[in-house]
């Protein structure tokens, strides 16, 4: 699948890119009242870009430069921004 294909709603998601850019970790509060850090990085592939939004672990996974697959990932719209999230199904995997 191409980033360009990719439309909010969109689920099962598997896609590569190369991370050209990426946040410093913030941390938030979650509606359970639990605090978490998150990050965006930019995904791009020749199609397009979406920001990938990365969680915890999630984070130190990838850097900049990196070609990545993201696998059972889904699309959601955040702040008038579509986003590529993994959940807790989805992964990364550097290739």
């Amino acid at each position: 699948m191409k980033i360009r294909d990719l439309s909010v709603g969109s689920a099962r998601v598997k896609v590569e890119g190369k991370v050209i850019n990426k946040s410093e970790p913030k941390k938030v509060r979650l509606r359970n009242g639990q605090d978490a850090s998150v990050a965006d990085a930019l995904l791009e592939d020749g199609s397009g870009s979406i920001i990938l939004s990365l969680w915890g672990d999630q984070i130190g996974m990838v850097e900049v430069g990196d070609k990545v697959q993201i696998i059972n990932g889904y699309v959601s719209n955040f702040k008038k921004e579509k986003r590529l999230s993994l959940g807790r199904y989805g992964k990364i995997i550097k290739i």
